[in-house]
């Protein structure tokens, strides 16, 4: 490989990656969600849920690699809908953690974290990636590289490119599980564990409103 070749392979794992940790970086509805599935559930459910998010952003990055402008006016019509599609199913599901971290209190089901799977590895995985390619930031945010001319020549530069940018948001991703992990771990008992799923829920809740207001 010659060094002109070589430059153009590392900027391009370069954009990337700055692509994935730029969409992955800042924490809303769905990284706030991904702590909380985390912490309740366990750290396999977790990273499976994780995964879910960055193939979703893959998957973006994919179409922003190889549809340059002409997918852009097609893209930012769908935001609006995909913003109200995007609130009811946070609400949705920050009313049904809340609604069930009470009725577990109240049972006073007290057993050990770790044995608490509320969904199965690939329920989450499928989960994260629908609720991600719902998410308009997501879209706005791929929609804005492909504005921006950011269409990848070659198909080995775009594999290049998108590969890059599912391990920076891959890697993001699984830290926010691993914290959740250990929050999980901490807040063993039950009234830290309802507290817990309250504050999450609230807090998705008012982050999925700020998407439309």
């Amino acid at each position: 490989m010659g060094v002109d070749a070589r430059s153009v392979v590392i900027g391009l794992v370069v954009a990337g990656l700055l692509a994935g940790y730029g969409v992955a970086v800042p924490v809303g509805p769905v990284g706030t969600y991904l702590v909380a599935l985390t912490a309740r559930s366990s750290l396999r459910i977790g990273a499976f849920a994780a995964l879910g998010v960055a193939s979703a952003d893959g998957v973006y990055a994919a179409v922003a690699a190889g549809a340059g402008s002409v997918l852009a006016p097609l893209l930012v019509p769908i935001v609006g809908p995909l913003r109200w599609a995007s609130v009811l199913v946070l609400v949705g599901l920050a009313l049904m953690g809340a609604a069930k971290a009470v009725r577990r209190y109240r049972e006073q089901r007290i057993v050990a974290l770790q044995q608490e799977t509320p969904l199965g590895p690939w329920t989450a995985y499928l989960g994260m990636l629908g609720m991600t390619m719902l998410n308009p930031w997501t879209v706005i945010y791929f929609a804005a590289l492909v504005l921006g001319g950011s269409g990848v020549a070659g198909v080995g530069g775009r594999i290049v490119f998108v590969v890059a940018a599912f391990v920076a948001s891959a890697s993001w991703q699984l830290l926010l599980a691993g914290g959740g992990a250990l929050l999980g771990r901490v807040l063993t008992g039950a009234r830290g564990r309802l507290a817990t799923a309250l504050a999450s829920s609230m807090l998705i809740v008012v982050l999925a409103v700020r998407l439309v207001v």
